[in-house]
């Protein structure tokens, strides 16, 4: 537990500094979660001074854009550095925002298991009404994928991974190089879908991404806190 908290205090500081190095302005905080294969850092009040004024332009798309540009720039740096921290050999990481909430999720994949307790690895979510609920989401915004997986990384993020999701126009889109115009259109819409699914407890944000070269995705429900 000691390696854990230690882990997630030097990732959090970490991208906390890379962050204000790169856009002026580092999160307000950052919480870090590792269950192995995974590490999910979750970031809030994170909005640049000059994204303030984009967004009250309706610059959203100008926003999200030059984002997208930058965490492409630095996967390779935040790839090397998890490694430097807690000798993870991330072999993936996605991103996505919450501007109007001001938040933001990067998640990364390890290769294989880093050393955290056993304990803390993903459970698997078999709930028949809410696996179905979410293959019925698929159907209405492109199709059920070829496959998916859904875990329980702590008691407040669900994960879904799912592969074999693109259909024939959406493969010819990204072969002609439209990735950005794929993810602004598609994020709204499965996001507001997503929402809606009843999980238990009520989902507080909603954080897509994409694998297009793989044909894969990710997403990464935020649930509300169990009230005591």
């Amino acid at each position: 537990m000691a390696r854990e908290k230690m882990i997630e205090k030097g990732v959090g500081s970490y991208i906390s500094t890379l962050l204000r190095e790169y856009f002026g302005k580092g999160p307000s905080s950052v919480y870090v979660t590792v269950a192995d294969p995974y590490i999910v850092i979750h970031l809030r009040g994170f909005l640049a001074p000059t994204e303030k004024i984009l967004l009250k332009q309706n610059e959203t798309r100008r926003i999200l854009e030059t984002r997208d540009i930058l965490m492409n720039d630095l996967r390779a740096e935040i790839t090397l550095e998890l490694f430097k921290i807690g000798n993870f050999q991330v072999t993936e990481i996605y991103a996505d925002w919450n501007l109007e909430e001001q938040t933001g999720l990067i998640l990364g994949i390890f290769e294989r298991p880093s050393g955290i307790a056993l304990k803390d690895c993903p459970k698997e979510i078999k709930n028949q009404k809410f696996l179905k609920a979410v293959e019925e989401v698929f159907e209405k915004v492109q199709k059920v994928p070829d496959s998916f997986e859904i875990y329980s990384l702590n008691d407040r993020t669900v994960l879904i991974e799912r592969s074999g999701i693109f259909i024939h126009i959406e493969i010819e889109l990204i072969r002609a190089g439209f990735f950005e115009e794929l993810k602004l259109v598609k994020r709204p819409l499965e996001r507001k879908m997503l929402e809606q699914l009843e999980l238990g407890q009520n989902i507080r944000e909603v954080f897509l991404d994409w694998n297009f070269d793989e044909d894969k995705g990710v997403i990464i429900l935020i649930l509300q806190p169990e009230k005591s």
